[in-house]
């Protein structure tokens, strides 16, 4: 659990100097500070009115398509909640990767391999709102020091999976 806490501190830039923090080092943080950690890891925009979530999930597809983007997984967890026998509202996770870049990144420090593939969250909650979630990706880009060649392939992959993002939020394709 220290561990992986450490590795979730360093990923996410709260630790400067690694070398100074191991899996046996105590730290006290408290919830608060946790769940601060955790929300600003993450990015949430509300789907446009007049868009269901299924025309959001459809354009994400559509814009990945355009961009050369492949979406690797599609997960309808409320679905399989279904099927298991309870009531769920609307939970999709898409995921999508540039597997060239997803190699490079890996290549360069493993640590990258926890964020592969990039994934999109498409809910709905109680109120029939929509909602899309991905990884805050500038805070992941500036959390490790990259290469100059690994730079603009990271920035890249950042305004990509925005733009996907940004499709399914509007409906657009």
């Amino acid at each position: 659990m220290k561990k992986m806490l450490v590795t979730l501190l360093l990923a996410l830039g709260m630790i400067a100097a690694a070398p100074a923090f191991s899996a046996e080092t105590e730290m006290e943080m408290d919830s608060e500070m946790m769940q601060k950690m955790v929300q600003q890891s993450m990015k949430t925009w509300q789907i446009e009115d007049g868009v269901s979530v299924e025309d959001a999930v459809e354009s994400m597809k559509l814009r990945a398509n355009l961009l050369n983007f492949q979406m690797v997984s599609d997960l309808p967890l409320s679905e399989q909640v279904e099927a298991m026998g309870e009531e769920s509202n609307y939970i999709r996770i898409l995921a999508f990767c540039d597997a060239l870049v997803a190699k490079e990144m890996v290549e360069y420090d493993v640590i990258f391999s926890g964020f592969l593939p990039c994934r999109i969250a498409v809910v709905e909650d109680d109120e029939g709102r929509g909602w899309i979630t991905t990884m805050n990706m500038d805070m992941m880009l500036h959390a490790v020091d990259l290469s100059p060649e690994l730079e603009p392939l990271a920035q890249r992959v950042r305004d990509i999976i925005y733009e996907i993002v940004e499709a399914g939020v509007t409906g657009d394709f």
